[in-house]
Parts: C-alpha cells; sequence; structure tokens
C-alpha cells in the first residue's frame, strides 16, 4: 500500500524533492513516447524541460497567462522561499529559487493527489517546451 503524505505539513524543500521526481517521470514517459531513445538525445532534450532556467521560464508563462490557482501559488511561494543548503548549479540564485518554487508546486498537486490538474499543467508544459517558448524566458523575476 502506497502511505499517504501529509502535504500541509512538508517544507519547500520536501515538497520540491517530490516535484522533481515526479516531474522528471512525467518527462521521461513523454520523451520516450516521442521516440526518442538513445541515452544522449534523451539526456539533452531532457535538459529544455527540466534545467532552473526551464522550470523558471515555465513558472513565469503561468503567472502571465493567469493559469495558477491561489493554493498553486501558495506552494510555489513556500518551495522559492525555503532556505536551501545548496548553491545553485549552472544558474543564478533568483532562477534557482524560482525553480524550487515551480518543483514545489508540482510535489504539492502530486501530494495532494490533484492528478488531473497536475497533468493538464504537464500538457501545457509540453506544449510551450516544443513551441520554443521557454527560451530565454526564465531569469525574470515574480
Amino acid at each position: 500500500m502506497i502511505e499517504k503524505i501529509n502535504y500541509r505539513q512538508l517544507n519547500g524543500l520536501d515538497l520540491a524533492y517530490l516535484g522533481d521526481a515526479a516531474y522528471e517521470t512525467y518527462i521521461r514517459q513523454h520523451l520516450l513516447a516521442l521516440g526518442i531513445t538513445k541515452p544522449a538525445k534523451l539526456q539533452h532534450t531532457a535538459k529544455e524541460y527540466v534545467s532552473a532556467k526551464a522550470h523558471a521560464a515555465l513558472y513565469n508563462l503561468m503567472v502571465a497567462e493567469n493559469m495558477l490557482t491561489d493554493e498553486e501559488e501558495e506552494f510555489f511561494r513556500r518551495g522559492r522561499n525555503a532556505k536551501s543548503h545548496t548553491k545553485a548549479k549552472n544558474t543564478d540564485t533568483v532562477t534557482y529559487r524560482i525553480s524550487t518554487g515551480f518543483e514545489a508546486m508540482i510535489g504539492y498537486l502530486h501530494a495532494s493527489e490533484q492528478i488531473e490538474r497536475l497533468e493538464e499543467l504537464i500538457v501545457w508544459i509540453f506544449e510551450q517546451v516544443e513551441n520554443g517558448r521557454t527560451r530565454d524566458n526564465g531569469t525574470t523575476t515574480h
């Protein structure tokens, strides 16, 4: 039996940890479904979806399109504002924090079992990345 998680008691970094894993699974499944099977190509293509810059760009697009509920924004902020003991890799601190917030929001949707809403956002994410909307859009602060 899979244990339920009391997501409301998790801190932002715990939610981001969970969200990172859930999001990565969706991305990997999608890339394989597209017929990408070579490891190097999978790794390269996945970066367009899973990098901190991509997360920040996607979040900024969601905000610009007024897509997020108040509760989703609350859990985003919980992740963004969490005190991380790790340093940003290959990006600036602001982008890294937005990325952590994005992952926390995904973790919240996963842990609260809002799978229909999560998959609605995931499908939207696929469209944004594949239409090139995330390029050079990830460093805007919100």
